[in-house]
């Protein structure tokens, strides 16, 4: 069965399409889907029959029907929004679709309609700090996390909510915050996928730290924190997203300045993580994703307009990234998301 691959061109105003084999990696070019309004962020449904895709630049965010067999795109609705979304997601039940915004230092939460449409007015809008970033769910569907970056007039702190499921409402949780070392500036997270632990991104640490929740609380408490640079390399770097494979082995987090994607492996036993390298990517490595099998990873090159397809090694290289294709896909990409074809 075969992956649809959507990648957000932000500076050509579209939406690049292709059809990936799920045993080679190699990805088929399908039509475009124009979207004006530099496109960005992506949050794909739980059932993967909708998409929402946040248009930056035009303060708005357009909802999508997926065709399971082609991958084309029907446009169902959009919503105004008062700035410009960095990131989404939905909730665990796809009820909700959850939104940060950086400059504005907000987060918000749209009911997500029964034909797969975010609807206008959100449900929440509250105000947090300048540079969030995230804005998730945890797998329980009762907490909730926002990580914000590091700058002079900037929080340098994770905010923790907890989250009514039934009616999309957040609560600061106790504490609201937790605070971080000077300059970290957590950006983005993943979850362990069968342990409760967290893994966040550190943009201006340039660093990767791993956080044990408390499954009753939903509050984060830090187990440990590595970088993601080679030992003595000192030029400038900022960190972006963050994944893990589906199986929990491994994660991985892209260097912007370093050029890198650092690997590291994930101790099965209590989730710490142990660095493996790192694997040359195109310039300003942005956005990436790893395929629902944990076999490959697609990462965008922000300042190279290219895509390149990474194997995911087994084996004595188990969890180093080899590189097999690259491919043109235009002026600034800015979001990577697979989905399962039908």
């Amino acid at each position: 069965m075969a992956y649809h691959v959507y990648v957000t061109v932000s500076g050509e105003d579209r939406i690049a399409r292709f059809s990936m084999d799920p045993e080679s990696g190699a990805l088929d070019p399908r039509d475009d889907v124009p979207l004006s309004g530099t496109p960005a962020p992506i949050a794909l449904h739980p059932d993967r029959k909708f998409m929402h895709v946040a248009r930056r630049g035009a303060h708005l965010i357009t909802s999508f029907a997926i065709d399971a067999a082609s991958g084309g795109l029907t446009e169902l609705g959009t919503v105004p929004t008062e700035s410009d979304p960095c990131h989404m997601s939905t909730d665990r039940s796809g009820r909700y679709l959850l939104a940060a915004y950086y400059l504005t230092k907000k987060v918000t939460v749209h009911r997500i309609g029964e034909d797969g449409a975010a609807i206008d007015p959100p449900v929440v809008l509250r105000e947090t700090g300048i540079g969030a970033h995230c804005f998730q769910t945890d797998p329980s569907n009762r907490f909730a996390f926002v990580p914000h970056i590091a700058r002079e007039d900037a929080p340098n702190a994770i905010f923790q909510f907890r989250f009514d499921a039934a009616t999309g409402q957040i609560a600061p949780n106790d504490p609201a915050q937790v605070p971080q070392p000077d300059w970290t500036g957590p950006r983005h997270y993943c979850f362990h996928p069968d342990k409760d632990i967290l893994y966040f991104s550190n943009e201006q640490g340039s660093s990767v730290s791993a956080y044990a929740m408390d499954p009753e609380l939903g509050t984060l408490s830090p187990l440990q924190t590595l970088s993601t640079l080679p030992d003595g390399w000192t030029g400038q770097n900022k960190c972006a997203q963050i994944r893990m494979t589906p199986c929990g082995r491994f994660l991985y987090a892209p260097n912007r300045g370093h050029d890198s994607i650092a690997e590291f492996a994930v101790d099965p036993a209590n989730g710490l993580l142990t660095a493996l390298g790192h694997a040359a990517a195109e310039k300003v490595p942005r956005a990436f994703e790893i395929d629902p099998t944990g076999r490959f990873l697609l990462s965008a090159g922000h300042g190279s307009g290219r895509l390149a397809v990474y194997r995911i090694q087994d084996g004595s290289d188990a969890g180093r990234l080899d590189r097999i294709a690259a491919h043109d896909v235009g002026a600034v990409p800015m979001w990577v998301t697979i989905s399962p074809a039908a």
